[in-house]
């Protein structure tokens, strides 16, 4: 293997090594492991025969990559990393195949975080040091704690929020995300209370041919994360807090939605992820298009596909 370095107190009995890759002391390679080009394998990281590291990869000292590990380019795994790959594990008893998990590129795992078996971590996540993940992470989410929550979304533009002083015509402000806008709605107070109020031709940058609302959602889950070919929507949290991360394959920018005259616009071809739903938050969703599967975009990758080949 021209151009790869092995320490001479390492051991690579694989044959698939790409160039520029170095293989550091005490660490073990097995037969059949497939490593990328400039990966950096560390002291004392074993890696077994089913397994597939891309290009540019760095496993850092003390971490075990077992067979079913499937690790995309640029990704970064922190010291003593672990990974499980079999659910029900017996001492001798070796399942007919073990599970598959798969780090997308650019995600990074903290050190001493587990990754339980036949999980997906997403493009550009990040686990955070110490964390214990018993679900997939989703594209650029941070996650942290044992089992790990969703706390933050990675290279977000800092959150944004509308103006606090109440608005009696309505004001719009841009993002840095293509085509989103943030809305403040007309409100109205008095001793009897608070109005908020949108005329649709008006207030709207729609009008609307469907409306849902989204509730009792708990705080560890996520909703929506898609985007939509040609339906807009308008989201407002009428009670409660909930976050908005929107994002057009270039840009991602985060949104606190946490009073009902406040509304954002999300146009199509734009992705979007709600989360950190408080207990009591109620989300009221206005649509362009009525409902139809074939609208939906679930997969980032595909979404980032379509995003690149428009004009």
């Amino acid at each position: 293997m021209s151009g790869v370095y092995v320490h001479p107190q390492g051991l690579c009995e694989s044959s698939t090594v790409g160039d520029g890759t170095r293989i550091w002391a005490f660490a073990h390679v097995l037969p059949g492991a497939r490593i990328g080009r400039n990966c950096n394998i560390c002291d004392g990281v074993f890696v077994e025969s089913d397994v597939v590291i891309g290009d540019g990869v760095t496993v850092k000292c003390g971490s075990q990559i077992w067979d079913g590990l499937r690790i995309e380019d640029d990704v970064f795994i922190g010291p003593n990393a672990t990974f499980a790959n079999d659910p029900f594990p017996r001492s001798r008893q070796r399942p007919a195949a073990f599970e598959r998990t798969l780090v997308e590129r650019g995600a990074s795992i903290g050190a001493n975080a587990t990754i339980l078996p036949g999980l997906t971590i997403g493009q550009g996540a990040m686990v955070g040091a110490g964390a214990v993940v018993t679900r997939s992470v989703p594209a650029f989410a941070i996650v942290a704690g044992n089992p790990a929550r969703i706390i933050g979304y990675a290279d977000v533009v800092p959150s944004r929020s509308a103006t606090s002083a109440p608005a009696t015509v309505p004001t719009i402000s841009s993002s840095a995300v293509a085509g989103v806008t943030l809305h403040r709605l007309p409100r109205f107070e008095d001793m009897r209370g608070a109005l908020a109020v949108a005329e649709f031709e008006r207030d709207l940058p729609f009008i609307p041919k469907r409306c849902f609302t989204v509730f009792d959602v708990p705080s560890s889950e996520i909703r929506g994360s898609h985007a939509h070919k040609s339906s807009h929507q308008f989201l407002v949290c009428v009670h409660g807090k909930v976050r908005i991360v929107v994002d057009d394959g270039a840009r991602r920018e985060e949104y606190p939605l946490e009073s009902p005259d406040v509304g954002l616009h999300v146009p199509p071809m734009v992705w979007a992820t709600q989360y950190q739903y408080s207990p009591d938050a109620v989300l009221m969703v206005y649509a362009s298009e009525r409902y139809s599967p074939d609208d939906y975009l679930r997969d980032y990758d595909a979404f980032l596909r379509l995003v690149q080949r428009a004009p």
